[in-house]
């Protein structure tokens, strides 16, 4: 955040907020702190000399400051300005402390002389003066704060009020509603005009149209029937359908689906094969006939008229509550025990949660679906009751691993705004913004974010973007000033962008991209310079080449086989890396060895085709499908234990690679640069600066290279949490544990005082 005084705004600030001092007295020295705001941001309450506990080894130690509420965020201003460690990646609207409402799973008040622990709620009345407050935070942060020097009453009024300002009784009380409409007045104001987004939103036919013709899905075709959601209120306005169909027959044939939900074309093959999603079919007696129709269509418009091949998720695939309880018992075992590194059943308990058996399953059912489309050259349906959350990982998984497009910066962002976002996945309810539904929450993103990691873990050279841009992507889901993860349909975030236009006095008419953006706008989060974080120095693009036993070779497929389907090299070879970082049983490497000694069977037609992928070198801009022995899949560590002091490696990790990496491709391009200026610009090789900019300003890395006189050392904040940093944001009342569960799952009050005597702090 950039501070601005309000009386005097400056647009050097695109987001400028409030910057207001008030003065703590410590002993004998008057304090001044700055506590900065966002455009429509207030303070609600706040209670001074109160202690940030930034260690679990040591619970004395943490920084004094102030407690704030506002209706945004939770903000702690330390009274020590110069932080002891400070995270790289800079968030230009929450400061190193802060925490948005909307992040906050549980809010928890302890007194330890009363031996009373209580999860406060909106409206709640807390009949003891808590001495301290832990906040439990949906991005697995645990951060605590001690009230032993603060006054008692006001530390009970800022517990209530964090309490009631994170459970908003309404969509339109989220923070982002009053900003985006102060935010869009001050441009105006200050005559600026936003930069035009590279990422389609797939609210216009003409964005369907470009997917068509990029895909050439001749024979389909984009229907506005939906247009107002006349049809169905979950679907978007326009959708693509075969061509064969009439609005008429789509408008018959809409009332026998889940919510009128008809199928939707996702994707199509080269080969003619298309990918299509649908909802269930409620009525029983126009079913069959129904479901002829439409599959007759479908099978019209494939090249050779091949009958599609129908997959039921509902039947193949865990469910959105078998998901939730799993991510549940994995952030338990990450989070909120002791960590042990060395415990021998740590890894016997992550596999027990079940989260990695899923997110094999998704990636295993992706792949085979993949074969139908491009080995069984059959247009696939994917068929789901809502056609809202399994549909959602699966289409978007499959077209990750069929098109290169996708695995782009740019592309990735049109998958999830095309097959999440406007396909109506649930935000709202699987995110549970407004805390009404825990029945309802379900962290399907994040599941299908981590099978995104696992296929980007084993093809690191195949995407553009990396796992820094995948955190912070999921930690976006929390910061309630985008309408990418706000809402549950496009109607719905029609409606509440409709109303809250009227509202805010913005010109009828107006983009609602222009007055409540998608979190796209990166600019709104972060610096150029920290947006470089996102790019991926490995990456190969469209017509790339390596360098290969001294000779330059391009990634193109060779006629090279091999007697064994999972005889991937270990090591990294074109841009493809072993699972050495994975979680491996022993039951699972009998079973490797086993499957190599036993005699050659006949195989299947699928398993010829995924025998002969695999016996071949991957080609990082085709067909890419990842290896699913469970020995294959790894722990997303920089996610999961981001926080966890005792996994944070001081100068090690995958960043130590990463920095390497960064600093000889930035290198690189420098020389590149100089070679085209040496030569002279011609039409095919553009500087990549212009004669005015700065060449610092446009570098693509984050880490730059260094000059030979000053041989490039490691950053004192290169960690394997980085960007990120566990100090302060992982604080447990003791080494030993606390009987966490008992309040997480209901209870109130903990049964005697002797529980909490045991329970130091």
């Amino acid at each position: 955040m950039f501070p601005a005084k309000v009386t005097k705004p400056t647009f050097k600030c695109y987001l400028p907020p409030a910057q207001v001092c008030t003065a703590i007295t410590f002993g004998f020295t008057l304090v001044f702190l700055l506590i900065y705001l966002s455009l429509g941001e207030i303070v609600v309450n706040e209670v001074n000399f109160v202690r940030k506990c930034i260690s679990t080894e040591n619970n004395q130690e943490g920084l004094w400051g102030k407690l704030i509420c506002t209706n945004f965020k939770v903000s702690f201003i330390p009274q020590d300005t110069s932080p002891k460690q400070k995270s790289t990646l800079s968030h230009l609207l929450l400061g190193e402390h802060d925490i948005p409402l909307t992040c906050l799973e549980q809010v928890v008040t302890v007194n330890d002389t009363k031996g009373k622990k209580k999860v406060l709620g909106s409206n709640q009345k807390l009949k003891f003066n808590p001495t301290e407050l832990i906040l439990y935070c949906k991005d697995l942060r645990v951060i605590r704060f001690c009230f032993e020097e603060a006054g008692p009453e006001s530390a009970r009024k800022v517990c209530l009020a964090i309490a009631h300002y994170s459970h908003p009784a309404d969509l339109q009380l989220l923070f982002g509603f009053e900003y985006q409409g102060r935010r869009y007045h001050e441009s105006k104001v200050n005559g600026s005009t936003p930069r035009g987004l590279q990422t389609p939103i797939f609210d216009r036919s003409s964005d369907w149209d470009r997917e068509i013709k990029r895909t050439n899905a001749s024979e389909w075709r984009v229907c506005s029937i939906n247009q107002s959601y006349a049809v169905s209120s979950s679907l978007p306005e326009h959708i693509v359908v075969p061509s064969s169909l009439t609005d008429q027959d789509l408008m018959q044939y809409a009332s026998s689906f889940t919510d009128h939900r008809i199928p939707m074309w996702c994707w199509s093959h080269s080969n003619g094969s298309a990918l299509v999603r649908m909802a269930s079919l409620t009525d029983p007696l126009q079913q069959k006939k129904t479901e002829q129709k439409i599959f007759a269509a479908i099978t019209k418009s494939h090249p050779q008229r091949n009958e599609p091949f129908r997959s039921d998720l509902d039947k193949s695939l865990p469910s959105i509550l078998d998901i939730q309880s799993a991510f549940v018992k994995l952030r338990q075992i990450c989070i909120l025990d002791p960590f042990e590194e060395s415990e021998e059943r740590w890894l016997s308990t992550i596999e027990n949660s079940r989260w990695l058996e899923y997110v094999r399953a998704f990636l295993k059912h992706s792949a085979e679906m993949v074969y139908h489309l491009e080995g069984g050259n059959s247009s696939v349906i994917l068929q789901e009751e809502e056609d809202r959350d399994l549909n959602c990982v699966v289409s978007a998984l499959m077209q990750l691993m069929l098109d290169p497009r996708y695995r782009s910066l740019i592309g990735f962002q049109s998958l999830v705004q095309k097959e999440w976002v406007m396909a109506g996945h649930r935000f709202l309810d699987r995110c549970n913004h407004l805390k009404k539904n825990d029945k309802e929450e379900s962290p399907l993103f994040l599941l299908f974010l981590d099978c995104v990691w696992q296929i980007m873990n084993q093809y690191p050279a195949a995407f553009e973007f990396t796992e820094t841009y995948l955190t912070v992507l999921s930690d976006s889901m929390w910061i309630p000033l985008f309408s990418t993860f706000l809402f549950s349909s496009s109607k719905q975030r029609a409606q509440h962008l409709m109303d809250f236009a009227k509202h805010k006095a913005i010109p009828q008419g107006e983009d609602q991209v222009v007055y409540f953006p998608p979190v796209w706008e990166w600019s709104q989060q972060f610096s150029t310079k920290d947006q470089t974080l996102f790019n991926n120095p490995m990456y190969v693009g469209k017509g790339a080449a390596c360098v290969q036993n001294g000779e330059v070779k391009t990634f193109k497929r060779k006629k090279a086989y091999s007697s064994t389907l999972r005889g991937t090299p270990t090591n990294l070879r074109n841009g493809v890396k072993g699972g050495e970082e994975s979680l491996t049983r022993r039951s699972s490497l009998a079973n490797e060895l086993k499957s190599e000694l036993t005699p050659v069977k006949d195989l299947s037609p699928s398993e010829r085709f995924f025998k002969d992928w695999f016996s071949r070198p991957a080609d990082l801009q085709g067909l890419l499908i990842p290896l699913l022995m469970p020995s294959h899949m790894a722990f997303w560590k920089l996610f999961f234990l981001r926080w966890v002091p005792e996994a944070c490696i001081s100068k090690g990790g995958p960043v130590t690679t990463y920095h390497k990496l960064s600093q000889l491709v930035d290198e690189i391009e420098i020389l590149q640069s100089q070679l085209r200026q040496y030569k002279g610009t011609s039409p095919g090789n553009t500087p990549l600066t212009s004669s005015g900019g700065n060449p610092t300003d446009q570098r693509r890395m984050y880490f730059q290279a260094s000059s030979p006189d000053d041989p490039s050392t490691p950053p004192e904040c290169l960690t394997s949490s980085f960007p990120f940093t566990p100090t302060g944001n992982l604080s447990r009342r003791t080494v030993q544990g606390t009987p966490i569960s008992k309040f997480l799952n209901g209870a109130r009050i903990w049964l005697s005082t002797e529980t909490l005597a045991n329970d130091t702090v």
